[in-house]
């Protein structure tokens, strides 16, 4: 008879519950003091993370920023705060930070005069610290700014969901720092003007935050300005100033037009506005002496072939001008800044293999800020420093399904319901991103009354999307912004 053996039974054994990871606010604070002016300014830099949570106190993301107070400064009530930021969708607030605004400045040289790596840092004498405290943000997944754990990073990149996370950042950061009696000012680059609009109108329906000034750098509020479509026949005539403008550069354009820039300009825009937008608005029907016409006119204002301008049926899609300007030197312009010079591998494309523009900033900008921030400003991360994030594809328009993009409404009514709100936007004449004429147009087609009106100017600066690598367009951008900031109300 076989033994009986004995049932054995396994004691699961307990498993520690996984704990959700807490996240919490790393900031570092370091004084230092710059030039500006002949003046010496004392400043406190902090840098770190701020914990965005929801009313239950659940963290939904981690936000990177970098502030400048004036130290001697007794009374912040009435010192001005300007928040900053750059565009993208995507982009970290490098490039208005160490180009533009921060009390230290990247040395990268210009078109044509690009400096050689390592890269350094010098004292920003055009830095606004002696007018403005500065902030500078990096929205979620660009900069050190990341997503909580267990959250999605994508419930951040949309037009909206961007809006409302900056909002609601910088509605933190004026309450956390006491700085909800200080006038208060928003500069924004590219798709950073889009948000900056969009917000000025978040922050004061969602938080009654009523801003002082918006200082818009290249920008974009209707992007039925800039999306060459079939059917969409604005943007052909929007870039037409840009084209003269670098063809004018390049020393393209015939003898009578290559004298002087802004009579070139003048007389691109009233072809522009006038005849080149009547011949395309006729299309099919225009007649063929007219279009002869057209063709000789546009190809003189672009210097192109008249040949290749009637092949693209009178239509010089950007891509296309970047490529074919400057084909039989086998060199093509920047896209941001059209001063600047490529080299591709095949000349004989449509489009090129880069923007030349874009290569010359990326490296110094990255290089120098990655240095400064751990040498200087005593702020470590093992995590990459997103300059620049991959997420134009990604972005979520759905809020503007089957239409353009469009926030100038946005501005109208953030202008008309806070009259005292100024605006000031700064345009480079050989930027394709943003265009100067695309702006006025937007401008002109506002519906503001004279009195609004008064309170948005435009400015101009013959270089590109990023003006301020230019040294003499930074010192007038400087001085335009500083003129801003003095005249606005509550300043001091």
């Amino acid at each position: 008879m076989a033994e009986d053996k004995a049932e054995t039974k396994t004691e699961a054994k307990p498993t520690p519950e996984t704990k959700p990871v807490e996240i919490k606010d790393e900031i570092v604070e370091t004084e230092h003091q710059v030039t500006i002016g002949g003046q010496m300014i004392p400043y406190k830099a902090t840098a770190g993370r701020l914990v965005m949570r929801d009313e239950e106190g659940k963290a939904k993301a981690s936000i990177f920023f970098i502030a400048y107070t004036r130290s001697d400064v007794q009374d912040l009530s009435r010192r001005p705060l300007t928040i900053s930021f750059n565009g993208g969708p995507g982009s970290s607030s490098v490039w208005l930070h160490l180009g533009l605004l921060g009390p230290r400045r990247v040395v990268a040289g210009d078109a044509g005069e690009l400096v050689a790596p390592p890269y350094r840092l010098v004292e920003n004498e055009y830095s606004l610290l002696d007018s403005t405290d500065l902030v500078f943000i990096d929205p979620v997944s660009t900069g050190y700014s990341r997503p909580a754990p267990g959250e999605e990073a994508k419930q951040f990149h949309g037009v909206e969901q961007d809006i409302e996370s900056v909002g609601d950042f910088i509605r933190l950061y004026v309450t956390r720092f006491k700085r909800w009696g200080s006038p208060k000012y928003l500069i924004g680059e590219s798709y950073g003007t889009t948000r900056a609009v969009g917000l000025a109108d978040f922050l004061q329906n969602r938080h009654g935050m009523y801003l002082n000034g918006l200082m818009l750098i290249s920008s974009i509020l209707n992007f039925q300005t800039g999306y060459f479509e079939l059917g969409n026949d604005l943007p052909y005539v929007l870039h037409l100033p840009t084209y003269t403008a670098t063809a004018w550069y390049h020393g393209k354009l015939p003898g009578d037009l290559q004298g002087d820039l802004e009579q070139a300009l003048a007389a691109a825009t009233a072809f522009a506005s006038g005849p080149y937008t009547q011949a395309l608005f006729q299309g099919d029907a225009l007649p063929a002496e007219t279009r002869a016409a057209i063709v000789r006119r546009l190809a003189e204002l672009t210097g192109l072939s008249e040949a290749y301008v009637a092949q693209t049926n009178l239509r010089v899609e950007i891509m296309r001008f970047c490529k074919e300007l400057l084909r039989d030197q086998r060199r093509t312009v920047g896209r941001l800044d059209s001063r600047f010079l490529g080299i591709d591998r095949d000349a004989a494309g449509e489009h090129f293999g880069a923007d030349p523009s874009y290569s010359a900033i990326q490296g110094p900008y990255a290089s120098a800020f990655n240095a400064y921030v751990r040498e200087e400003l005593n702020f470590t991360s093992d995590l990459p420093y997103a300059v620049l994030a991959a997420l134009y594809e990604k972005w979520d328009y759905s809020s503007v399904q089957n239409k353009y993009l469009d926030v100038s409404e946005r501005l109208r009514a953030a202008m008309t319901q806070n009259p005292f709100l100024r605006v000031i936007i700064a345009n480079g004449y050989y930027d394709f991103a943003t265009p100067y004429f695309a702006t006025e147009y937007t401008v002109n087609h506002l519906g503001l009354e004279p009195a609004q009106r008064a309170n948005l100017r435009l400015t101009y600066y013959p270089a590109g999307h990023m003006m301020y690598v230019h040294l003499p367009s930074l010192a007038q951008l400087r001085d335009d912004l500083a003129e801003f900031l003095l005249t606005g109300e509550g300043a001091g």
